[in-house]
């Protein structure tokens, strides 16, 4: 209730009849009059003031009534007003939504882009639309047929757009199932209530053949004289006013092709096989923002070979040799030819054959070329190197168009049937000291081959055949006169050989001719007698080492040291330590003096000192530590402590306060690290002078030494910067 004024009232649809108000009469009012859109359904009680509903108010209708009420005296006349009353209709959830089709039908194409939409659907609810009563969600509740664990269709459910899902995309074929149904559903209330209302349609859907498919592999002749470009295939996208471009995957220098916009490709110029004899690259499709519309297709461009290009000679000159007593119909060699183009064509088919033979004897047919493989081989006919020591050959090469003429060159070679002769069958001896150097020559010997010189036929080979089972000697060749000359190989040793027989035999390089052997004219002797000489004595090791500890008493044996002489007929004796150091050693002699005492050798000794912890730790400090006067608190000083000893005996120190009541009641020490601690007052009450701090260091040893010293701290007026004065 309340009195009569400019209004607003918030009333829902539909609920039938019912009070909204009463106005309360000011005297001399004692009546009421509404007037303006009541619509049959709104009025006033006169007397009591009550506005009220007659009827169920419709949204959908009318969704807002004016009216105008005014106060009346007992005449009639107007007290107050008229006053605006206006009623707001509040919509409700009554209207379901409503398809604007029955049936749908739309056209979605075989590969097509998942989630691009082919079709829509479309919906609308007659509630108010600036509340969830009229906001629409679309969705999918049967797809018929439904042959694959996903949906091969998918709904945008706030603009009803219909698209292939990802497993449309792949799985979609006319040829398997053309046609299929979807029950697409509309709700209302945004989806987001059971009592929201529900619709349903059916959308039928032809799948038909994408026109988006590459083309077949392109062949395109080379070196084609057409006028370019030419065009070479086309392609179609299934969407309308769409960009067609190429994307290159090689990146080459440059690619000779190009599309227009109704996708036919072209060939920009003339293609070269032996340059390049396949292209791959791909077409793409973008819309007007430069999205891509279409899967990018692959398109394959094959260059076919013509027949453009001449056989080349392997070599500009084919060099052959050929041993004179080779056999009839033997492979002597082979010519090598090339064609640039494609392989295992007629267009690269080789073929061979001989136009010439200089010189012509014995005869101008000596050699015969395989037409298809360039193998050369010998007629029935043996060479003779005396009649002819090489022949040149011109042979005609050919493909289908072309022809070359390569140059073959066939040298005969003799063959090895002559035996080496020694010019003499016995060196007799030669007599040489033992300790001549490896490598000394001994003995210069000879022998000679009447094969063709400067071949492996006639260069001789040297060998120490019986009396050297140890390789001592070694000779060898001067290849251009063929001297041997016989080295020492190894040191000679009279007292193990005094004497070698040696048996020295020729050979070639070349192996013999069947029927022909090497004999005695290629063998020859030499003895060679050893002299003794006085040798050095010979220590059993080149350096002997040992180690020790640092601690071991004097006279202690640290090392035996041996020697021998090799003349195997007096002992020998260490005679002295000589070097750095020698002061810390002694050697006992204990072994006879050579007889020729000027024999003498030397060794080298290496005595390794193992380190003991000896040495108790130290302070290591430029400058006893102080603290300014006054302390503030939480001052600290650092320390620092070193050892003469290995590290490893003191891999960390330990730091400690004597134990008496004044020192620690005074002080505290703290570690910093493994030679460091901190010295802290445990107070600020000291005075300006000098105390002396007992502490103890502990290397922590094996076995651990210790140091008490006094430290002492110093307690003053600090400058400027910080340091005592």
């Amino acid at each position: 209730t309340g009195h009569l004024k400019d209004m607003d009232f918030f009333v829902p649809e539909g609920g039938g009849v019912r009070f909204i108000y009463q106005f309360i009469p000011e005297p001399p009012a004692v009546s009421f009059r509404a007037t303006g859109e009541k619509d049959g359904i709104i009025d006033i009680v006169p007397k009591t003031g009550i506005l009220y509903l007659n009827g169920s108010l419709d949204w959908e209708t009318k969704a807002v009534h004016r009216l105008q009420v005014e106060s009346l005296d007992e005449n009639g006349n107007i007290v107050k007003g008229p006053y605006a009353v206006t009623i707001h209709v509040e919509d409700i959830n009554d209207n379901p939504p409503e398809f604007d089709q029955i049936k749908y039908t739309g056209v979605v194409r075989q590969n097509s882009r998942p989630g691009k939409p082919f079709m829509y659907v479309h919906a609308t609810d007659r509630d108010d639309p600036t509340t969830p009563h009229a906001q629409l969600t679309y969705s999918i509740l049967h797809h018929f047929p439904n042959p694959y664990a996903e949906m091969l269709f998918q709904i945008d459910n706030v603009t009803g757009a219909i698209s292939p899902s990802k497993m449309g995309s792949y799985y979609l074929d006319p040829q398997k199932q053309d046609t299929f149904t979807l029950v697409v559903n509309v709700k209302d209330m945004a989806g987001m209530t059971a009592n929201a209302f529900t619709s349903s349609a059916d959308v039928i859907i032809t799948v038909k053949e994408s026109l988006w498919k590459a083309p077949p592999t392109i062949h395109i002749q080379e070196n084609s004289t057409q006028v370019h470009p030419v065009n070479i295939s086309q392609v179609h996208s299934n969407e309308p006013d769409v960009i067609y471009d190429l994307f290159e995957k090689e990146k080459l220098p440059r690619l000779p092709f190009s599309i227009d916009q109704n996708g036919v490709i072209y060939v920009t110029e003339p293609l070269d096989r032996e340059e390049k004899d396949s292209y791959t690259f791909f077409v793409i499709t973008k819309d007007n923002k430069g999205e891509l519309v279409d899967k990018p297709l692959h398109i394959h461009v094959v260059v076919e070979d013509i027949n453009d290009n001449p056989p080349v000679c392997q070599q500009a000159l084919t060099l052959i040799e050929v041993q004179e007593n080779e056999g009839g119909g033997s492979n002597i060699g082979t010519l090598f030819a090339t064609d640039m183009d494609e392989q295992d064509t007629l267009n690269s088919r080789l073929q061979f054959k001989i136009e010439s033979q200089v010189p012509a004897v014995p005869a101008s047919n000596l050699f015969f070329i395989q037409q298809d493989t360039g193998i050369l081989q010998l007629t029935s006919r043996s060479l003779n190197k005396r009649i002819a020591s090489s022949y040149t050959l011109k042979v005609l090469v050919t493909d289908a168009v072309f022809q070359t003429i390569c140059d073959v060159q066939i040298h005969v070679i003799d063959i090895n049937d002559q035996i080496p002769i020694f010019e003499k069958s016995d060196y007799h001896s030669v007599t040489v000291a033992e300790s001549l150097p490896v490598g000394t020559v001994i003995l210069e010997i000879q022998a000679t081959d009447g094969d063709e010189p400067d071949t492996g036929s006639s260069y001789i080979i040297y060998q120490v055949k019986e009396g050297d089972p140890y390789n001592t000697f070694i000779i060898e060749t001067d290849f251009e006169t063929n001297r041997g000359f016989v080295k020492i190989n190894k040191a000679l040793d009279f007292e193990a050989v005094p004497v070698y027989n040696l048996v020295i035999n020729a050979t070639n390089p070349e192996p013999l001719v069947p029927g022909v052997k090497y004999n005695s004219s290629s063998l020859t002797l030499f003895k060679v007698f050893v002299t003794n000489v006085d040798e050095p004595p010979v220590f059993n090791k080149t350096v002997y080492k040992e180690e020790v500890s640092e601690d071991i008493p004097v006279n202690t044996l640290v090392m035996t040291v041996e020697a021998y002489d090799p003349e195997g007929d007096t002992k020998i004796v260490l005679k002295e330590v000589q070097g750095k150091h020698t002061q810390y050693l002694g050697c006992r002699q204990r072994l006879f003096y050579r007889n020729n005492a000027a024999q003498k050798s030397k060794t080298t000794l290496i005595l390794h000192l193992r380190d003991v912890n000896d040495n108790p730790p130290l302070l290591d400090m430029d400058y006893p530590p102080f603290f300014c006067h006054p302390l503030s608190g939480g001052e600290r000083a650092l320390i620092q402590a070193a050892d003469a000893d290995e590290q490893r005996y003191y891999s960390t120190f330990t730091f400690s306060l004597v134990d008496d009541m004044n020192t620690r009641d005074n002080w505290e020490i703290s570690k910093v690290n493994a030679t460091h601690a901190y010295l802290s007052p445990k107070h600020t009450n000291f005075e300006e002078k000098v105390y002396n701090v007992p502490i103890t260091i502990n290397d922590n040893g094996k076995p651990p030494l210790e140091r008490k010293l006094n430290l002492q701290v110093n307690i003053c007026k600090c400058s400027s910067e910080k340091s005592c004065f």
